[in-house]
């Protein structure tokens, strides 16, 4: 399967599913002084998961990103780019974890047809909704079923920690060909507000931020080894 008709498969999928399609944001941000390029697809939408602005409840993208933390592993990786495409689906304030794992699960096993037998997932470690999802509602083995820490599974990375301040919360991923295979998605369960000192808020409503960055599951449609073999 083409890098175009992933896209247009999850676009089409999200949509049919009540969500508004957005189109990729600039990837120099125009109204956000805190960011000097777009790296994530819940970008353009901060205001409202902030629940600052009201409009859609339901988003879908495709979000053209770019990232230098990961520049000393761009070329020594099979997964790491600086430009990439993330594709995402976001509620604000509507639907939450549950919604957002079996869309995930249904996308992957039904509509790209992945084998739920070569799909891992991690969960926060002290996010008990989401293991109780994955293993009681999708059926995923709880050996299947990884606890990390919130290096790992908190989005931002350790954000109760070391921050930085603004909207977090705890995520699951999804991998394929086991724990250690290709990450291909991240369900960002994006619930609190932080502050300085480490302070947790909860915000005005609970919030869904996935990304799947299109190079990878691309990669694992087609059978490559690295993303740099893909048709795009």
């Amino acid at each position: 399967m083409k890098v175009d008709e992933i896209r247009d498969r999850f676009l089409r999928f999200f949509k049919e599913r009540g969500h508004k399609v957005y189109p990729s944001d600039s990837l120099v941000p125009a109204n956000d002084p805190t960011l000097l390029f777009t790296g994530a697809g819940m970008n353009q939408f901060k205001e409202e998961f902030m629940g600052r602005v009201k409009g859609a409840k339901r988003a879908v993208t495709c979000q053209k990103c770019l990232r230098t933390g990961d520049l000393e592993n761009v070329g020594k990786t099979p997964d790491h780019h600086t430009f990439f495409e993330m594709l995402g689906n976001f509620s604000f304030g509507d639907y939450f974890k549950k919604e957002a794992i079996e869309w995930a699960w249904e996308f992957l096993t039904k509509e790209l047809g992945l084998k739920e037998s070569d799909l891992w997932v991690s969960v926060y470690k002290d996010d008990d909704e989401a293991y109780k999802i994955w293993k009681d509602n999708i059926k995923v083995p709880s050996e299947r079923i990884l606890k990390l820490d919130a290096k790992d599974n908190f989005w931002p990375a350790d954000a109760p920690s070391e921050g930085p301040n603004g909207p977090c919360g705890p995520c699951s991923e999804i991998f394929y060909g086991g724990p250690d295979g290709v990450e291909v998605w991240n369900l960002v369960f994006t619930q609190f507000d932080r502050h300085d000192g480490g302070r947790l808020e909860p915000l005005p409503n609970k919030n869904i931020d996935t990304g799947m960055g299109i190079e990878r599951i691309a990669r694992v449609m087609q059978g490559k080894d690295t993303n740099f073999q893909i048709d795009s």
